[in-house]
């Protein structure tokens, strides 16, 4: 039976190993020597009676035993950094929350959220796609992100806490040459046959390209090849001039040069955006991102659906959901 009195610091060295699957790193991170952060680990798995990594001399793995303490460290951790916040008199760190592009539903939930907590420091970070920010939350380099939980792979959700904030209507992000640009809207039956650029080849959109798939199965869009990674706007504007291709995108993304955003109708297709943590993260600018949301849902209609609309069941299912961790 482990101890009831396990000691933080083991704790801190098991994450750190787990974290970066690599001793050396690992101890850097801690700053502490390899040899001695070794001893923790040996100390921890005889007092928990369990392995908890495998090590060779090429790389190191979690063990399901490994596997199984990860979200227990996390959650001890929490607890302990809680409490030592509670009576420090000190304001709690920075939160890092990451937006995807500055401008869209996330930049005024995060907006809002700071004028709830003005004493908490939310810092905006602006990465691209919910399936990176994920692997980045799960690794403690990250605390909370926003886009398509429902398109995580379930053993990354299990880690993960979400909160519904929108169901956001689709658009198509069209250059000004396009036929299809002098319209006030654009049905999908329209784009039958037509080449449409949805992050095809970009690992840290994945979710976001699988929902485009299922839609462009149904109605007979074709998905643009992968092009280059582009990082800020401007790149992004660059790329996308090149191909010449129209972009799937929501309603409030930011406006780019020499291209109209017209909304997707006859149904209008939905982006499912939630708010995801990690499990267990306990920080007053978690609790602010969720009022926030709340808010603004039900100033602005956020969570209905307009009728006739298009969203997969799973994606649904989850969106109905509120808060769990």
């Amino acid at each position: 039976m482990p101890p009831a009195d396990t000691d933080p610091r083991l704790l801190r060295a098991f994450l750190a190993v787990a974290d970066e699957l690599h001793f050396t790193r690992a101890a850097a991170r801690l700053f502490v020597a390899q040899q001695a952060l070794s001893r923790d680990i040996r100390r921890l798995e005889r007092e928990l009676g369990a392995e908890l990594f495998v090590r060779t001399t090429r790389q190191v793995a979690l063990t399901p035993d490994g596997e199984r303490l990860l979200p227990y460290a996390r959650r001890v951790l929490d607890a302990h950094a809680e409490l030592a916040g509670a009576f420090s008199g000190a304001p709690a760190r920075p939160l890092l929350v990451d937006l995807n592009s500055d401008g869209a539903t996330a930049a005024r939930v995060l907006a809002s959220a700071r004028e709830l907590v003005p004493e908490c420091e939310l810092m905006a970070r602006f990465e691209s796609g919910l399936t990176w920010a994920a692997a980045e939350i799960l690794a403690g380099r990250l605390d909370a992100s926003f886009g398509r939980a429902a398109g995580l792979a379930p053993a990354v959700r299990a880690g993960l806490s979400t909160h519904p904030v929108r169901y956001e209507p689709m658009a198509l992000m069209l250059p000004l040459a396009h036929p299809l640009a002098e319209r006030e809207t654009v049905a999908l039956a329209e784009l039958s046959g037509e080449t449409v650029y949805a992050g095809a080849g970009n690992e840290r959109t994945r979710e976001w390209t699988d929902l485009a798939a299922s839609l462009f199965a149904e109605w007979g869009i074709v998905m643009a090849p992968p092009v280059p990674l582009a990082v800020g706007v401007a790149e992004f504007q660059r790329v996308m001039a090149k191909g010449g291709h129209p972009v799937l995108a929501v309603v409030d993304f930011p406006p780019m040069p020499g291209t109209v955003l017209r909304p997707l109708v006859d149904p209008i297709p939905l982006s499912p955006v939630s708010l995801v943590w990690r499990k267990g993260l306990r920080h007053p600018g978690v609790d602010a991102l969720r009022d926030a949301t709340d808010q603004l849902a039900l100033a602005e209609g956020w969570m209905v659906r307009p009728s006739g609309s298009w969203l997969p069941a799973s994606d649904l299912s989850l969106m109905r959901k509120r808060s769990h961790s």
